[in-house]
């Protein structure tokens, strides 16, 4: 499983409960359609954290490398309905960071039942 990971912060009089209902229903979409596997939407707690890394985090999980292809070129098309969906979640977001990560160890470390 990969990980897409988006840490963002909201633009000013930005209701969180709105961002975080944009959100589930454009990964919503994506996931009804088989274009990711899940998402997970957390928010920074009692101010801990790295303030770089912005008050909202939301993950994305994906089968594979191919599958996380799949959804970007289905959003970069910049239209149809998903994209008034992601329109919907960008004007909410700004300060925006990026990371992908994946379990580890993967299959792709393991021979044999083995770690390597």
């Amino acid at each position: 499983m990969d990980l897409y990971h988006i840490w963002c912060n909201l633009e000013p009089g930005t209701s969180d409960v709105e961002f975080c209902a944009a959100v589930d229903a454009y990964l919503g979409a994506l996931r009804a359609e088989g274009r990711i596997a899940g998402h997970r939407i957390t928010r920074r707690k009692l101010g801990l954290g790295p303030r770089e890394l912005g008050e909202f985090h939301v993950a994305i999980e994906v089968e594979d490398l191919a599958q996380l292809d799949r959804a970007f070129l289905e959003v970069s098309t910049r239209g149809g309905p998903i994209e008034a969906l992601h329109r919907a979640v960008n004007q909410h977001a700004r300060d925006l960071s990026f990371a992908l990560y994946r379990d580890f160890p993967d299959a792709g470390r393991r021979r044999g039942g083995e770690l390597f």
